[in-house]
């Protein structure tokens, strides 16, 4: 059993050694950045105020996540006395159960969040729209949360305690369902008919082998002046969707977004990510397995709401690392736009606008770095357009001079001095899944957003 577990431990490092590959420079060092050269004081401060609020409340919303799924873990057998639906029956009715209060406790944090971001003018959703819109995709997290369920149940009903070693690969297998047909869960999208991006997003394709994306633009306008892009889907459903809020932007920082999103799909960061929640879900359902035995393990319902409640918790465990492979693989997407637009001035006022318009800090505190950010923050990513630019400058400067007459590679600009300061002028959208700022629930793997 020992040498099993040692062998299965080393397959476990092999495969999450192979994902932690990158195409940024390896040792690549980021200079430091004066984000007071950059942002005024003003539109500093209002960022830290706004971030502060939601970090508070996302605080406060996971403790009383926790709270009331220990008291429904507690108390929630007396519901499964009550019922008369079987076992598999009663404990979908349990799961169903938790599942409403879990919406419940929630719903007032995402409120209060929602009526921060209207205080701030981030959001001008109403408040009835977004309860309603809400529940669409409420329905994909329930309907995932009752197959898991159902699976898990009749797969402890046949294997006991050993239900996880299908269990993890089944839930892997449903997870890899949602990301195939996630393209199709947004609503109001129609096909991008710029034919400027169009063209950049071809060459992009061209440069980085992908073949033809989909692109799709989102329609959001009502409800937000933010911007955001997605890469999402899976081999013949990969899709890019972008908010038409981010059609706003210059030709040329909308199109190192573009170039963003592609390099999400060129490197393969969609299937990585669901191959990082494989090697999580196993080890997963086997803690689920272990700790509900003591409540007659998965095949009893009165498990089901411990069960729950050690799912959030795992979950919230893991947050630090979920969030380190979501900054490694948002800092490659950065690394390959910059490659391939080679517009590091886009880079820098797409950054810009989406800063001052979301709100989001450039530099949070080191907690809720660890905790909330699956992406580089601010300043990181602005350093990261200055390292490129060096890098740049001393290839540029030990190349040969050029042939005289040969013109320069299209789309080249020039390498911009690392001591260039910014202009403070321009405004623009910050899209929460480019910049996200604190979430009010835990999430499952989802997509490569910019």
């Amino acid at each position: 059993m020992a040498a099993l577990v040692l062998v299965a431990a080393g397959a476990w490092v092999a495969a999450a050694t192979l994902l932690w590959r990158s195409s940024v420079p390896h040792g690549l060092r980021l200079p430091d950045v004066d984000l007071r050269a950059i942002f005024s004081e003003a539109e500093l401060s209002q960022a830290a105020r706004f971030a502060r609020f939601e970090r508070v409340f996302w605080v406060l919303s996971q403790v009383a996540l926790v709270a009331v799924l220990a008291v429904y873990a507690a108390r929630g057998a007396r519901f499964a006395r009550e019922s008369a639906a079987g076992p598999i029956g009663t404990g979908m009715l349990l799961g169903m159960l938790g599942f409403a209060l879990v919406w419940v406790v929630q719903v007032p944090f995402q409120l209060a969040s929602l009526w921060w971001e209207r205080r701030y003018g981030v959001s001008s959703a109403g408040y009835l729209d977004w309860l309603v819109e809400g529940w669409f995709g409420l329905g994909a997290e329930f309907l995932f949360l009752c197959l898991a369920l159902l699976i898990v149940m009749a797969l402890a009903r046949v294997m006991g305690d050993r239900w996880w070693l299908a269990g993890g690969p089944a839930f892997v297998g449903l997870a890899a369902l949602f990301l195939l047909v996630s393209p199709y869960l947004l609503p109001e999208t129609h096909r991008l008919d710029d034919p400027a991006l169009l063209a950049d997003a071809r060459a992009y394709e061209e440069a980085e082998g992908t073949g033809p994306i989909r692109i799709d633009v989102e329609v959001v306008s009502d409800d937000t002046e933010a911007a955001n892009a997605m890469a999402l889907g899976l081999g013949p459903t990969r899709r890019i969707v972008l908010w038409d809020t981010l059609l706003e932007f210059p030709h040329a920082e909308a199109s190192f977004v573009l170039a963003h999103e592609i390099a999400h799909h060129s490197r393969d960061h969609l299937p990585k990510g669901l191959a990082w929640y494989a090697l999580f879900a196993v080890p997963g359902a086997w803690a689920i397995a272990r700790t509900t035995r003591r409540r007659g393990g998965m095949r009893d319902p009165l498990a089901v709401p411990l069960s729950l409640l050690v799912l959030v918790v795992l979950q919230l465990a893991a947050l630090p690392l979920e969030n380190v492979i979501g900054r490694r693989m948002e800092a490659e997407a950065d690394w390959v736009a910059l490659e391939r637009a080679r517009n590091p001035d886009a880079a820098r006022g797409a950054f810009r606008r989406f800063t001052v318009d979301s709100l989001s800090e450039p530099s949070p505190p080191a907690w809720a770095y660890v905790l909330l950010a699956g992406h580089p923050t601010i300043e990181q990513r602005l350093a990261m357009i200055e390292a490129w630019d060096v890098r740049q400058a001393t290839s540029a400067a030990q190349s040969p001079p050029p042939v005289p007459g040969r013109r320069a590679l299209a789309g080249r600009s020039p390498a911009t001095p690392a001591s260039r300061r910014w202009p403070r002028s321009g405004r623009g959208p910050v899209p929460p899944a480019l910049f996200p700022r604190p979430p009010l629930a835990s999430g499952a793997p989802g997509t490569g957003g910019a």
